[in-house]
C-alpha cells in the first residue's frame, strides 16, 4: 500500500470538499478536485483564490506560497481523472447509494494500493467499505468546517481496514497540522456522536416551550463558555443534516436521546433547514446570511418588564464559596448586603474571603482601592438568620440538599418581613419544593447562579407555578442590575444548563466504558471539533464527580428516560473515593497541593 500521499483527488467540491482542497494544496500535495458540477467545480477555484488572498494579506503565507498552492489545485468533472491518486476523499451528498456509487466507480479506476477515505459523518464505513473490492483500503477521514480552521480529523476505522492505510492518513493529517484522532465505526464517531445528542434534547427542550431559542443559546454560551448556542449551532449545520445523523445515531443505539425530536422533522419537511435557507429556528437577512433579523418569535425589549418590589438591601445565607461569591457580586452593584451564616467565626470567614478577591481585582488593575473599600463596607457578617428581618431580597447558597434547604426557608419566612423576596440557588432541587415550606410561596424564586458568582454572567431565573409575577420581574431587574444576563425557565430538574450539560458529560462517559475511544481522545475531540473550552473528562474532573453523580441520578429521577441513567463508570468512581481534582484523582490523577 503506497503511503506517500503527494497526490490526492477529492470528490465533491461543496464547502467541505473545497476546504479540505485548500488544507491539502497549502500543504504541498497535488489535488485533484472532481465534482460533475461544472459550477462547483468553478465555485472551488473562485472559493480557492479568494480564501489565499485573503491568507496573504494577514501575513499567514507569502504571495509565493500562493502562486505554488493554486498551480497545484486542478479540477475536473470526469472520477477517472483520479486514476493516478494514492489517496482519494470523498465528500459527496450523505446517502449511502451515492457514496457507493463513488467507491464502485474508484475501484475500477484507481490503484489497487490506492486510499480511499470518506468524509461521512453519519454513515457506516463499514457498510462503504464492505461494497468495495477492496475494503481494507477504505477508511473515514472526518474533517470539521471550516477545514482551513478546524484542526480535529477523525479517521475511522471499519474492521475491514489494514492498519498500514490508518497510519498513512494519520501522519497526512499530523502534516496538514491536524490534530487526529482514532475512532471505531459508529455514526457520529465521537464529537458528533457527543455533539448531536446534545443539540437534539435543546431542540426538544426548545420544542417542549420550556424556555426560548434565545435563552437557551445564551444559557449555554454564558453557563459552559460554548462559542454557539445548540438552536444557532444547528441552523449553522443544517437542520435537515443534523436529522439525517440523529436518524442514523438512533438506528444503532435505539437511546430516545438520539431519535430526532420532532421539529427537527417539521422544520425540514418545511424547508426550513437553518443559515442556508434564510431560516431555521432563526430568521436571517438572506439564503446563506449570518446575520440574525427579528422575527415573529423575537422577543420585545420590554418584553421582561413589569411592575416588580423595590430592592434595596439583600441577604445571603451561607458560609461557602459561592455564598461570598453572590455577596460581593452585590455588594460591587451598589446593594447593602447581610452575609449570614451559623455562626460570627464562620461569617467572618466568607466576609474575609471577599476581602481576598477584591484585593485581587485591585491588584489586576480591574477594581480600584476606593471600589474596594466601599464594596466591602456594604457588607454586615451576621452569625444569624435574624439579621435578615429588614432585608428585601433573601438569597440562600448552603448546600444541595433539599432537608437543609427547606429548614432555612422555613426560617426565613419567620425572619423575613412580608413581601420580602426569597431566592434560592438550587442547581438541581426543585423549587416549589422549597417554596412550600414557607406559608408564602409566591415569593419564592430561583435565582441559579454559576461558579465563580462573580465572573459568571449567567443566572437562571426559575419560576414555580406559584411565584408571583412581580417577583419574576423583581429578579429580572435585579439581575440587570448586577450585570448578570437572565434566562427564563421552568421549575424542573436541571433547569437549562445541566440538563443539557450533564447527559452529555454522561454519554462521553459511556463512550469510554465501551473501549470506543480513550478519554484524552474524547477530550480533544470535544475542544478541537466542537470548540469547548474543556474536554468532558476535564469538566467532570474539575466539577466533581460526587456533584456530577448527583445531578445525574436527579435528571434520571425526574425524566425517567433510560438514556439519562448514570453510566455505571462514575458510579464506581465516586464509590471508590476518586471525586475528580479535589481527591486528587478522578478519570485522570493529579499532583496533591
Amino acid at each position: 500500500m503506497d503511503t506517500s500521499l503527494s497526490t490526492i483527488a477529492v470528490v465533491g467540491l461543496g464547502t467541505m470538499g473545497t476546504g479540505i482542497a485548500e488544507v491539502l494544496a497549502l500543504a504541498g500535495r497535488e489535488v485533484i478536485g472532481i465534482d460533475i458540477s461544472e459550477a462547483a467545480a468553478l465555485g472551488a477555484v473562485t472559493s480557492l483564490e479568494a480564501s489565499t488572498a485573503r491568507a496573504v494579506g494577514r501575513g499567514r503565507i507569502t504571495e509565493q506560497e500562493r502562486t505554488d498552492a493554486l498551480a497545484r489545485f486542478r479540477t475536473s468533472d470526469d472520477l477517472r481523472t483520479a486514476a493516478d491518486a494514492e489517496l482519494v476523499i470523498e465528500v459527496v451528498p450523505e446517502t449511502y447509494e451515492i457514496k457507493q456509487q463513488v467507491f464502485r466507480e474508484l475501484d475500477a479506476i484507481v490503484s489497487p494500493a490506492a486510499i480511499l477515505a470518506t468524509g461521512t459523518n453519519a454513515l457506516s464505513v463499514t457498510r462503504l467499505a464492505a461494497e468495495s473490492q477492496h475494503p481494507e483500503r477504505v477508511l473515514g477521514l472526518h474533517f470539521f468546517n471550516p477545514a482551513p480552521a478546524m484542526k480535529l480529523v477523525e479517521v475511522v476505522s471499519s474492521v475491514l481496514t489494514a492498519p498500514p492505510a490508518v497510519e498513512a492518513v494519520t501522519a497526512l493529517a499530523r502534516e496538514l497540522g491536524k490534530e487526529p484522532v482514532a475512532v471505531g465505526d459508529r455514526p457520529g464517531f465521537v464529537a458528533d456522536g457527543l455533539l448531536f445528542g446534545y443539540l437534539n434534547q435543546a431542540a426538544a427542550m426548545y420544542e417542549a416551550n420550556y424556555a426560548s431559542r434565545e435563552d437557551i443559546d445564551a444559557a449555554m454560551k454564558l453557563g459552559c463558555g460554548l462559542p454557539m448556542g445548540p438552536l444557532a449551532l444547528l441552523d449553522l449545520i443544517g437542520i435537515d443534516t443534523a436529522r439525517t445523523v440523529l436518524e442514523a445515531m438512533y438506528a444503532e443505539s435505539h437511546d430516545r436521546l438520539h431519535a430526532p425530536a420532532p421539529v427537527l422533522g417539521q422544520l425540514s419537511s418545511a424547508g426550513l433547514t437553518g443559515r442556508k435557507a434564510g431560516r431555521g429556528f432563526y430568521t436571517y437577512d438572506a439564503p446563506g446570511g449570518q446575520a440574525v433579523v427579528p422575527d415573529a418569535l423575537t422577543p420585545a425589549a420590554d418584553a421582561a418588564s413589569g411592575a416588580g418590589r423595590d430592592v434595596a438591601s439583600v441577604g445571603v445565607a451561607g458560609s461557602g464559596t459561592m455564598a461570598s461569591g453572590i455577596a460581593e457580586v452585590f455588594a460591587k452593584a451598589g446593594y447593602d448586603v447581610v452575609l449570614a451564616a451559623r455562626s460570627q467565626e464562620k461569617a467572618d470567614v466568607a466576609k474575609g474571603r471577599i476581602a481576598k478577591s477584591l484585593e485581587r481585582s485591585v491588584t489586576k488593575g480591574r477594581l480600584t482601592a476606593e471600589a474596594r473599600d466601599e464594596t466591602l463596607a456594604r457588607i454586615t457578617a451576621a452569625g444569624s438568620l435574624d439579621a435578615f428581618a429588614e432585608v428585601d431580597l433573601a438569597v440562600e447558597a448552603v448546600a444541595e440538599d433539599l432537608e437543609i434547604k427547606q429548614q432555612l426557608f422555613a426560617a426565613l419566612d419567620k425572619v423575613c418581613r412580608p413581601g420580602a423576596v426569597l431566592a434560592t440557588t438550587t442547581s438541581s432541587l426543585p423549587v416549589v419544593a422549597i417554596a412550600r415550606a414557607t406559608a408564602r410561596p409566591e415569593d419564592v424564586i430561583g435565582m441559579h447562579f454559576f461558579n465563580p458568582a462573580p465572573a459568571m454572567k449567567l443566572v437562571e431565573v426559575v419560576r414555580t407555578v406559584l411565584t408571583a409575577d412581580d417577583v419574576h420581574a423583581t429578579v429580572r431587574a435585579v439581575c440587570a442590575r448586577i450585570r448578570k444576563h437572565p434566562v427564563d425557565c421552568g421549575d424542573r430538574a436541571g433547569f437549562i444548563v445541566n440538563a443539557l450539560l450533564f447527559p452529555y458529560l454522561n454519554n462521553a462517559i459511556k463512550m469510554v466504558e465501551e473501549h470506543y475511544a480513550s478519554l484524552d481522545d474524547i477530550d480533544a475531540a470535544m475542544k478541537l471539533g466542537g470548540g469547548y473550552p474543556m474536554g468532558p473528562f476535564e469538566l467532570l474532573d474539575v466539577v466533581g464527580l460526587d456533584v456530577s453523580l448527583a445531578i445525574e441520578k436527579v435528571l434520571h429521577q425526574e425524566f425517567r428516560d433510560p438514556g439519562l441513567a448514570p453510566a455505571p463508570l462514575l458510579e464506581h468512581l465516586v464509590a471508590a473515593g476518586c471525586l475528580g481534582r479535589k481527591t486528587g484523582r478522578g478519570f485522570r490523577e493529579y499532583a496533591r497541593r
